[in-house]
């Protein structure tokens, strides 16, 4: 089950992210966290730009409603997505 606290702007997601994949995508739950793989390489904040970019699109938001808010040299990130309930993100990630 993922770790999803809901706030008052929306909800807080962790994330496990893996450079350097063939593709983006969604690779399901890993230890609690949505495992998101992404071409993109671990450099100079690439991947972070990657992840957002990609969720964005993925979730069809604008890229303002997603927030890093930890884990920027890290694997392990947490998301702030703005304007979006648990349930719709958890139906839209395949979660459910």
């Amino acid at each position: 089950m993922l770790n999803i606290q809901e706030t008052d702007n929306g909800i807080r997601v962790e994330i496990k992210v893996q450079p350097r994949s063939s593709r983006n995508q969604i690779a399901g739950e890993q230890d609690g966290a949505l495992k998101v793989k992404l071409t993109a390489p671990p450099v100079e904040g690439e991947a972070n730009q990657a992840l957002i970019d990609f969720l964005a699109r993925f979730l069809k938001l604008p890229r303002k409603n997603i927030i890093l808010l930890r884990g920027e040299t890290s694997r392990n990130k947490l998301i702030e997505i703005r304007a979006m309930a648990k349930e719709e993100f958890l139906l839209k990630t395949g979660q459910i």
